[in-house]
């Protein structure tokens, strides 16, 4: 299974389709905020099963904060990561992951890509294709699952 994930969107709609060229074949794609409408045109324009949270920035979203997702056996907790403080460090974070068994963390709001396993659990942050920080590049991910393995990329565009 072929995952896209995006973060930190924010209405720039030129950029995902940018992003969806350069990230097919995906049989699903994660949405992680900032803005959960632009999960709705994944799904609307391309026809892709999204999965969506809202963010900081999404006022009157119906999707809600966070999601545990399964496949397989993943468990990948989806949230924008404002609420775990993730800009001042992961702790919050990989101690609700633990909480939930989640093997994966994905997650936004920083706009700087992240890729790393502690503790035994990804942590993965696809930074922003619109709006990068800090010197970032505008990145989008890839999680790949291939049977028990498990393997993640940032891919700059």
């Amino acid at each position: 299974m072929r995952i896209g994930v995006l973060s930190d969107t924010h209405g720039f709609l030129h950029l995902i389709e940018k992003a969806v060229k350069a990230m097919e074949p995906v049989d699903l794609i994660l949405h992680a905020g900032d803005m959960s409408q632009d999960a709705d045109y994944l799904k609307e324009a391309y026809g892709f099963k999204v999965f969506g949270v809202c963010g900081n920035c999404d006022v009157d979203s119906e999707y809600p904060g966070e999601r545990l997702i399964e496949l397989g056996s993943n468990k990948i907790l989806l949230t924008h990561g404002h609420a775990y403080r993730v800009k001042k460090g992961y702790k919050l974070l990989l101690a609700r992951a633990k909480a939930l068994s989640a093997n994966v963390v994905v997650f936004g709001h920083t706009h700087c890509p992240e890729n790393v396993v502690r503790e035994n659990v990804l942590i993965f942050n696809p930074g922003s294709i619109a709006l990068p920080r800090h010197g970032a590049r505008k990145t989008f991910g890839i999680i790949e699952i291939n049977g028990g393995e498990l393997k993640s990329s940032i891919i700059e565009i």
